[in-house]
């Protein structure tokens, strides 16, 4: 695996250039993922991040590779450092932005926009659906399957369970799920990066 990472990784960053897509130092590449970055908006990658796009690279399951992608002009992608990604969707049709250390599970989705209007004579004119904003925090970690849509602030910390579609916003530390997903439970310490235990009833501090 390492050495096919050492040969796709270069060209990993090649393709990022000529897509004029900002790539911090320290990034890896397994398989080749697909990105698009429309003239006129901007796409940034922080340092270290990782990508798992080819099916060997994560026993999970992963089914597509990671596709990031700008879709209109003045659209602004921001990825922190220390990212994971494997099967990832990213489409930007207005701003998204991913804090520091967010861990996407596999075949995450992650979308600013509806992608095509409800009603058909807005389709036939090929214009995009409504955008909204999507911001999510530090170290945030969503889980296998989920789906992020517009307008969606998720605080740090907070770890959306697999399968789960976050359509409304979602506090720092918690445990969320469902569809749409809701807070099921606090996460113990939820502002010490180093400890992760769950608070269960009548067990550990409280935040």
């Amino acid at each position: 695996m390492l050495a096919r990472s050492r040969v796709q990784t270069p060209a990993a960053r090649a393709l990022a250039a000529w897509w004029g897509i900002e790539l911090g130092p320290g990034c890896h590449f397994y398989g080749l993922p697909m990105f698009r970055r429309i003239p006129e908006s901007s796409m940034r990658i922080g340092a270290n991040c990782e990508f798992r796009s080819a099916r060997w690279s994560n026993m999970v399951g992963i089914n597509r590779p990671c596709m990031l992608s700008t879709m209109a002009e003045g659209a602004v992608l921001e990825v922190g450092e220390g990212c994971g990604f494997s099967g990832a969707v990213i489409g930007c049709a207005a701003r998204i932005v991913l804090g520091r250390r967010v861990m996407c599970g596999a075949n995450v989705t992650i979308t600013d926009t509806d992608w095509h209007p409800l009603d058909w004579r807005t389709r036939a004119e090929g214009r995009t659906g409504p955008v909204a904003a999507v911001s999510i925090g530090d170290d945030v970690w969503l889980g296998l399957n989920c789906t992020v849509l517009k307008g969606v602030t998720i605080g740090r910390r907070t770890v959306v369970g697999a399968g789960s579609i976050v359509s409304r916003d979602l506090p720092d530390g918690v445990i969320a799920a469902g569809a749409p997903a809701v807070p099921i439970r606090r996460l113990a310490s939820a502002d010490d990066p180093e400890r992760a235990v769950l608070e269960f009833a009548g067990q550990g501090a409280r935040p």
